[in-house]
Order: C-alpha cells, then structure tokens, then sequence
C-alpha cells in the first residue's frame, strides 16, 4: 500500500511491536517504502521472519529480537523512536480460553511494559491494537465505540485491559495513545496454519486443496471483516493526526459492513474458481458453534471518519480478490 498521501513525515522513527506478524509486517513494509525509519520487535512465538525476510536489507530497517514481557526489550526497542504501533499480542478466543494465563502475561503485562517504556523514552503517541472482541455480550448494531457488553473470553478481557491501562496512562501521565479495535482483518501474509489460523486463510488453503473446510454454527453468524490496506490506512492516521480530539480514545477499525461466513465461503469459491474451476465444486461441512464466539459483528466507522478521515478503500469483495490472488500465488 502507498502512504504517500496520508503526509506521513520521513522523518518519524516508527517502532513496530510484533513487526514480523501479519499485521505488523505488512505495517513494516508500507512505512518503510515510505522512506521512513522502521524499527521491529518481536521473539517470532506467532511472527515469521520470512514476512520480513525481505526488509532485512534495507539500511532503514532494523529488527530486535525480544520478548515484550521483558521490560529491558521494551525499554531497549523505544530507544530514540517516536512513535510506536504496539502489534504485537497473542490472538485468537480458542487459544485464551486454553491457555488464559499466557494470554495475559503477553497482552496484559507486556503492554503495561510497553507503555512504560514508551513514557520513559519520551514517545509522541502510542497506537495500539485494540479488538473488536472488546464488545462482548453487547447487542448493539452496529457496534459504537462508547457501548461496550461484557467480554466473552479471556482474549477479550486482556484487551479491554488495554483499553483501560491507556486511558490511565493518558491522564495520569500526559502520553498520547489511540486504541484501534480491529474487526476480523484479512490479506497478504496472514498465516492459513495451524489451530488457531483465522478463517479466511485457512478456508482459502483447504478450498485450493479441494478440501471441504468447515463453519462453526449453520454459517448465518455475521462479521464485518476487514483488508489490511484500511488497517494500514487507520495506523498511519493514527500517528499523523493533529486532531486534538483525535488522541486518547478507540476507533473502530473495519470497512462498515456485514458479511455470514455463508456468504465469504460463496465469495471465496467464487475468486478460487478463476484459477482452478474445481473449487466451486467443494462442499462445505456445518460443524458447532465455537465457545466464546460472539454471533454478529458490524462497526459504526463514522467516529473514524469524523476524528481521523478514515476512507477505507476495500470492501469484503475488492479486499478478497487481493488476498485470494496473494494466497494462489505464495501459497500453492
């Protein structure tokens, strides 16, 4: 994506938490072809350093290997930085309810350590991956910021946390954050492996091998799911904003429609069959509802766009041509 035209200065020094995970990655190389100076943290417990392989010869780029559970790696990579993009979390509902305790440590006590190095190290504004999953039990349609339920899963609680360690940290000590809740991003360089893959990948990867992939539920939950060139998009005017409105609260981050995983898998069959005619053949299996799975999802955008002059530019059709192409090509 080309960021141009967002008025990104070249002079900005941008640290990148979980830089070689899908999001932080593809945030890498669109700062970077910028001209600016991208520095990466990440241990690669979800990252992949061939999503940044290519970037390791750039003179701009530089990468820290570390653990934002540990403060000195927190505190080492804000150095002389001026802003950070904080990425870097262990995703995924299923994955915290096994395992809450190390999806709070990670989300919850290495965000807290980000943010005290970001304070120590004087940086202008912390920009932070916030979820959707923050709205919970909430009925409200589409979903606005300020209405939120009770959260669902332990992932959920860990960044609401975030949500509120923020706002603390912005009264408490002057620091500019902005939360970005990310609704169900796609394309280029998501992982389609292993159990806790996002759906879009790994249905595309089982459709390609004529596989019938499996939706939790009778296909009718709804998620507003969202390419990752407006999640670029929301990053970068996060960072250049000089709204004064703009900073210490959340946005939604999402295009602003609903999509069933009846209607994706439809979508999906569709821009496979381009290249292999088969795939519209491949019938799919109805399996139960997953635990901790909130039924629908659709975001109110308008506060982005008032705030921040979000224009997202993808929709779930122009976004999934992208990554269905991206996926056949690097993936087959």
């Amino acid at each position: 994506m080309e960021i141009k035209n967002l008025n990104l200065k070249k002079d900005f020094n941008i640290l990148v938490t979980g830089g070689a995970g899908f999001i932080g990655s593809n945030l890498c190389e669109a700062i970077l072809k910028n001209g600016n100076k991208v520095r990466c943290l990440d241990n690669f417990a979800t990252g992949k350093k061939e999503n940044i392989q290519h970037l390791m010869s750039n003179p701009n780029f530089e990468l820290i290997e570390g653990d934002i559970r540990n403060s000195e790696d927190c505190n080492e990579a804000c150095k002389n930085m001026d802003y950070v993009l904080h990425q870097a979390a262990l995703g995924s509902v299923p994955r915290s309810i096994k395992d809450p305790f190390t999806s709070n440590e990670v989300n919850v006590g290495g965000f807290l350590n980000m943010l005290i190095a970001s304070r120590d190290n004087n940086i202008k504004r912390f920009v932070y991956a916030a979820s959707s999953s923050t709205y919970g039990d909430s009925k409200n349609m589409p979903k606005v910021e300020d209405i939120i339920g009770k959260p669902l899963s332990p992932y959920a609680i860990t960044k609401y946390v975030n949500e509120l360690y923020a706002d603390v940290f912005a009264k408490t000590y002057g620091m500019e954050t902005i939360g970005l809740r990310y609704f169900n991003v796609f394309g280029r360089k998501q992982d389609p492996n292993g159990a806790y893959a996002a759906v879009i990948p790994k249905f595309v990867m089982q459709l390609m091998k004529h596989e019938s992939p499996t939706i939790n539920g009778d296909g009718s939950f709804s998620r507003d799911f969202t390419y990752i060139d407006n999640v670029i998009e929301m990053n970068i005017r996060a960072i250049v904003s000089n709204n004064v409105d703009a900073v210490n609260t959340v946005y939604n981050v999402a295009y602003g429609e609903r999509t069933t995983l009846n209607q994706l898998v439809g979508l999906l069959k569709e821009n496979l069959s381009v290249y292999d005619s088969e795939i519209s053949n491949v019938e799919i299996n109805y399996g139960p509802e997953r635990t901790g799975d909130v039924p629908h999802s659709l975001a109110s955008i308008d506060k982005a766009k008032e705030l921040l002059n979000y224009d997202p530019n993808y929709n779930i059709e122009q976004g999934l041509k992208e990554a269905v192409h991206w996926y056949w090509e690097n993936l087959k």
